[in-house]
């Protein structure tokens, strides 16, 4: 951290994380001080971290990942946080419930006190090696004859009581067998829930099952704790399918790759055991075990678990191939590129899990509201069954029942449950299209996304200019011109550059001494001891050699779409280049729909006015602006939102940082295989197809719909029993049953973002 551009990436970053508040930045001591209500301070250094910079606490504590098979809702969250926070030498806890693990931040001697704090909640506790890919544990294996031999006794002593057709303490005896199949485990985390003054779901069902029994009400109390076990069993089984539909991604690599051997033998081995630089052979049919690059044969491969095309891509000598991509055509032979551990399938998967750990603005809201919400119920309850009998001449066992019915009505399920399998969903959904949403806070702010600024090379274009015109300005050889541009454009990675570079044989280059790269400008350059420039009119008008007749010619070029380089040296400009980029098929379909969905588009390029024009005019664009360094390009994303834009910014990742990190969402542009693409941005487009763009914006919108339906729906369900309680119209059973129901409806309504 050296200059304002790294401060305004590090706000943009910041910025958009949920508890953090305020920033102090001292660029002496290059230190940021950061204000925030974030229990784990590796969050924040982690995304700092994301834009290429290293970000370390001065006193850093350690952080360790421990699993945690138990933790399956907020409620364990409450318990394990509570226990852990008053303990010496722990400084920051974040849960990953979907992957059932606790991220610790600690000095080294609290580790092995917050195993056992944990396990004192009759939870296990075991410490993630670093590195491992370990899926999450599944909910514990259900025996369902006891299951169903608890129905049975529910619902007989029902109908016992209803018919009146065995004496009360056979309906008693019934009831009691049910509760004691079914009601356990639901006790034993209730007990050390009201232990530790925690009043999470299973305190009120242990309370409410209990009261029940006390006044004489078998029949409800054993109906209550089956369904209560049935709807818990549904959120442990719902949550399992939405963590392990993106984790069905990792059976799509193969397990044993055909490998060659240094004897010239080829051989099956186990994939892992692979090493970068190794060569493997795939036959037609098979699927890519590994990241590589072709070596020896061709084929058409099906990469749509990596990318999302639907259409298989031709694969030749030199490209790149994934593990996971399926061959149709011909074998091909591959030189191995990255490890079983590192493959761009795997990096997708663990971003996915980390950012199904990340908590989206929703499901914080649902988070905090059932932690007032439970206790609030509770003590409400209790009211009701004292005020009314003490007060108002009610009868006590009328109102201590009503009372009873009212905790079961609290219990919060449907609510907490509905946010992360929403959640998680859209983010299983969006990998499966190639798009790599890092954390459900970017899948909301995708609903409201009004504006997206675009690079255009690489983005809206191919981003691989060819050499179209050469025009000499001095009398001499053209050759000789032609090739001194060719040397500085190979030192360079822009595509305009590098079209120039392309144009001779890069054998023949000459030495170029003291590069200089000049951001949204061009190269500099000395070569046989004499200094050259080769750039763009920005460039030309900042070394005093630009002209009315020089002016002339590069305004005509520019005007047919063309960029224009001019190469210089101090005498004057020596040369005009200009080459042009194709447009995408697929871009100005994707601005059709983003207008579609109410998006307006502008373009940010450091290409000149009238390229800038031509191109967005030709694909539909509603402005253009040209000529722009990065830091214009900050600038000009910080005038949308100061207007009140919400603003999705597409570009390299790389080149574009200040303004993607700017953006309340960038999105980088063909990530896979690359991981900076991967590490850096919000959202991650795993090829060049632009009609991601609309795609996520559409997923994010029907994740925000799912989103409200569940919560009115569950919200509005409890209204509507809470007033039927209150004027005793509601039975416990009654109850149950609706919460049973509509936990289940909002399991199946978040469910449905896998299928879009």
């Amino acid at each position: 951290m050296c200059c304002p551009t790294e401060q305004a990436m590090i706000e943009g970053k910041l910025g958009k994380m949920a508890g953090v508040e305020k920033l102090e930045f001292n660029m002496m001591k290059r230190t940021l001080g950061v204000w925030h209500t974030l229990a784990d301070t590796t969050v924040i250094a982690k995304a700092i971290s994301t834009l290429g910079m290293t970000a370390q606490r001065l006193d850093d504590p350690i952080t360790t990942k421990i699993q945690v098979a138990q933790l399956d809702c907020s409620a364990e969250e409450s318990l394990i946080r509570a226990k852990l926070k008053t303990l010496a030498g722990v400084e920051g806890v974040e849960f990953n419930i979907p992957q059932r693990t606790v991220s610790l931040a600690h000095q080294p001697e609290a580790l092995d006190g917050a195993l056992e704090a944990i396990r004192s909640l009759g939870m296990s506790a075991a410490v993630v090696e670093e590195g491992s890919s370990q899926p999450a544990p599944a909910a514990p294996k259900t025996r369902w004859w006891p299951l169903g031999l608890a129905g049975v006794a529910a619902v007989g002593a029902e109908i016992l009581h209803l018919t009146s057709a065995a004496p009360e303490w056979v309906v008693a005896m019934v009831a009691l067998l049910s509760i004691a199949i079914c009601g356990p485990a639901t006790y034993k985390k209730g007990w050390i829930s009201i232990r530790h003054l925690n009043l999470n779901i299973n305190a009120l069902m242990s309370i409410a099952v209990t009261g029940a029994v006390l006044i004489g009400q078998w029949p409800e109390a054993a109906m209550v704790m089956f369904l209560f076990t049935i709807a818990e069993l549904i959120e442990a089984k719902s949550l399992d399918r939405a963590r392990n539909a993106i984790q069905g991604l990792m059976s799509l690599s193969p397990d044993r790759v055909t490998v060659k051997r240094a004897e010239g033998q080829w051989e099956e081995v186990d994939a892992k055991t692979v090493d970068i630089g190794d060569l493997v052979r795939t036959r037609p049919g098979e699927r890519i075990g590994l990241d590589g690059e072709i070596e020896n044969g061709h084929s058409t491969v099906n990469q749509a678990p990596i990318t999302g095309e639907s259409m298989p891509i031709e694969k030749t000598l030199g490209d790149k191939v994934y593990a996971g991509s399926i061959n149709e055509a011909g074998a091909f032979e591959y030189r191995v590129t990255a490890k079983a551990n590192n493959t761009t399938l795997a990096r997708i998967i663990h971003a996915v899990e980390e950012a199904q750990g990340s908590r989206a603005p929703t499901q914080r809201f649902v988070d905090q509201f059932a932690k007032y919400y439970t206790p609030a119920v509770f003590f409400f309850a209790l009211a009701v069954a004292v005020i009314p009998p003490i007060f108002m001449g009610g009868a006590w066992f009328d109102w201590v029942y009503r009372a009873l019915v009212l905790l079961v009505v609290a219990c919060p399920c449907a609510l907490v449950i509905s946010t992360p399998v929403s959640i998680v969903s859209g983010l299983a959904a969006a990998a499966r299209k190639g798009i790599l949403v890092k954390g459900g806070i970017y899948l909301e702010i995708g609903a409201k996304i009004d504006y997206v600024a675009l690079d255009k090379t690489g983005t809206i274009t191919h981003g691989k200019p060819v050499l179209t015109d050469f025009h000499s300005l001095v009398d001499r050889p053209e050759a000789d011109l032609r090739m001194i541009a060719a040397s500085l454009g190979g030192r360079s990675d822009h595509p305009v550059s590098l079209a120039i570079a392309r144009d001779q044989d890069a054998t023949l280059a000459k030495q170029v001494d003291d590069f200089c790269a000049l951001p949204g400008r061009g190269i500099r350059g000395s070569i046989e001891g004499r200094q050259y420039h080769l750039g763009n009119h920005r460039l030309l008008e900042e070394l005093g050699l630009c002209n009315a007749s020089l002016e002339s010619r590069v305004t005509a070029l520019e005007k047919q779409g063309k960029t224009v380089v001019v190469l210089s040296d101090s005498s004057g400009a020596l040369a005009i280049f200009s080459v042009a980029d194709t447009v995408k098929q697929s871009s100005q379909k994707a601005i059709e729909e983003l207008h579609q969905l109410g998006v307006k588009t502008v373009m940010l390029t450091g290409d000149n006015d009238h390229t800038a024009a031509a191109i967005a005019q030709a694909v539909g664009i509603d402005q253009a602006k040209g000529s722009l360094l990065p830091a214009d390009k900050l600038t000009a994303i910080a005038s949308l939102q100061s207007d009140g834009h919400v603003v999705g910014m597409v570009g390299d990742g790389i080149n574009d940082a200040p303004a993607l990190a700017k953006s309340q969402i960038g999105f980088a542009m063909a990530a896979a295989g690359t991981d900076t693409a991967i590490e850096t941005a919000d959202v991650a487009l795993m090829d060049d197809d632009l009609r991601k763009i609309p795609a996520f914006i559409r997923l994010s919108r029907q994740t925000a719909s799912i989103l409200k339906q569940n919560i009115v729906f569950a919200l509005g369900i409890k209204a509507v029993f809470l007033f039927f309680t209150l004027i005793g119209m509601a039975t416990m059973w009654m109850a149950v049953f609706a919460d049973v129901g509509v936990s289940v409806l909002v399991v199946l309504n978040g469910l449905r973002l896998l299928k879009k």
